[in-house]
């Protein structure tokens, strides 16, 4: 009994930490900013209101919060299908082959990995200023699209999880290295490809510092970017602004319509991801 009331209220105090912040949140994009300011905060404010904050956003800047999501959907897709492109195979490789230098390309894998991306954001811009990328998409698409982690995690799983004999017995029955990946190993991988192909969107869908110094024009914002921008239209949160741009309530539509594609992804994934999490958990 003393288990269950401390599962209970370790469950509890989640609950309020994680879902009271997203409920209100939906809320306020319900109210007015009277409302939102000195009403309850858990009480729903009026479907009018919804669609007067719903004309105000789409209206600022003609628009250009639909730009912004249609911007992150297109970075974030060719990202993520490069990502998978060369994640899976460069994690194949790393497992099934030996080769000078395999332990050196791992650690800095790992180490690549480890790092904070804001550290890597200055390098990353001199390089791809030497290069002449500054301002188009590809500053925001390749250094994403390279992604230590998603090699990482197929390497632990084909390392792990896919048993040796089995691809062993395919090259035995004439089946090139190229065919075994292709037939054998790539198939047996759904479940890591899936927790990949999440995480590299998520981490591409929620990017701000890279895109907020790479890009300079606004109608070339992905979605996190403009949110920042917007943030900035708000008088109770700039005092330099000179007339009412955007209201409080509106931000938070913006806000939920920023993280809606990631919840989105994640409710179809899901029955992937569990499975990709597991995968390696125990040895063959």
């Amino acid at each position: 009994m003393p288990s269950r009331l401390l599962s209970g209220s370790v469950l509890l105090l989640f609950v309020l930490f994680f879902v009271l912040p997203m409920v209100w949140l939906l809320l306020a994009a319900t109210k007015t900013d009277q409302q939102l300011v000195h009403g309850n905060p858990l009480s729903f404010g009026s479907l009018h209101a919804l669609k007067v904050n719903w004309d105000a956003l789409t209206a600022f800047q003609d628009d250009a919060i639909m730009l912004w999501l249609s911007n992150s959907a297109l970075y974030a897709a060719i990202s993520l299908v490069i990502t998978v492109c060369v994640s899976v195979p460069a994690g194949y490789a790393l497992a099934m082959t030996e080769f000078r230098g395999r332990r050196t390309l791992l650690v800095a894998t790992l180490v690549v990995m480890l790092m904070p991306n804001a550290t890597l954001v200055v390098p990353l811009f001199l390089e791809l200023n030497a290069v002449r990328l500054i301002g188009t998409m590809w500053s925001i698409i390749l250094p994403y699209s390279f992604y230590p982690f998603g090699v990482y995690l197929t390497y632990i799983y084909f390392s792990t999880a896919v048993p040796k004999d089995l691809l062993a017995a395919a090259r035995m029955d004439g089946c090139s290295e190229f065919g075994v990946f292709r037939h054998v190993a790539l198939p047996l991988a759904t479940p890591v490809i899936a927790l990949v192909g999440f995480f590299s969107f998520v981490a591409n869908w929620t990017n701000y510092f890279l895109p907020y110094v790479m890009l300079p024009a606004s109608d070339q914002m992905p979605v996190q970017v403009g949110v920042g921008t917007l943030l900035s239209s708000v008088p109770s949160f700039n005092a330099t602004v000179g007339e009412l741009a955007i209201e409080r309530p509106q931000l938070a539509l913006a806000t939920l319509l920023a993280i809606t594609p990631v919840l989105i992804v994640f409710l179809f994934a899901q029955r992937f991801l569990v499975s990709g999490m597991l995968a390696g958990a125990t040895k063959e």
